[in-house]
This record gives structure tokens, C-alpha cells and sequence, in this order.
């Protein structure tokens, strides 16, 4: 690529930004009644959305309670054990 033609392709990046400057100023004057009326409706949607993304952090609602029964009868069998070994 020449010096011109880079020069031109810069000129025409710096157009860009300026024209999605101004369109965004203007979008955002226009519209802000419209997105603060739309705001409370959108809180409400974040709350579904939340519970369903940040679920998979913490093992979902997968509750084993199979798993849990067995580890806390063992547990309890273990105590007495040793209580009884202790007399």
C-alpha cells in the first residue's frame, strides 16, 4: 500500500468514528425517555436471566440428596463408634 492510500484509509477510519460519534450523541438525546420508561421492565428481566446464567457457578439445582443421606448416616455411625471404643 502506498503513502496515499494509507493516508486516505486513515482519513476514512477518522470519518467513521466521528460519523459513530455523532450518530450515538444523537441517539442517546433522542432517545433517553424512551429507555428510562423501558428501564423498571428491563430490571425485571435481568432477575430471570441472572438466576438461569449464574446458576453453573455453584452445581445448579442438582441437590444429590441421595449422596447427602449416606455421608451424614456414616458420620453419625462414626460417632458412636467412637464413643463406644472412648468408655
Amino acid at each position: 500500500m502506498d503513502d496515499q492510500s494509507a493516508r486516505r484509509a486513515f482519513r476514512g477510519k477518522i470519518v467513521f468514528v466521528g460519523f459513530l460519534l455523532v450518530a450515538g450523541f444523537y441517539l442517546i438525546t433522542e432517545h433517553t425517555a424512551h429507555f428510562l420508561g423501558v428501564l423498571p421492565f428491563l430490571i425485571f428481566l435481568a432477575c430471570p436471566l441472572m438466576h438461569l446464567f449464574m446458576h453453573g457457578h455453584h452445581g445448579g439445582h442438582a441437590h444429590n440428596h441421595g449422596d447427602s443421606a449416606d455421608q451424614s448416616t456414616q458420620t453419625t455411625t462414626s460417632h458412636a463408634q467412637a464413643e463406644g471404643q472412648g468408655q
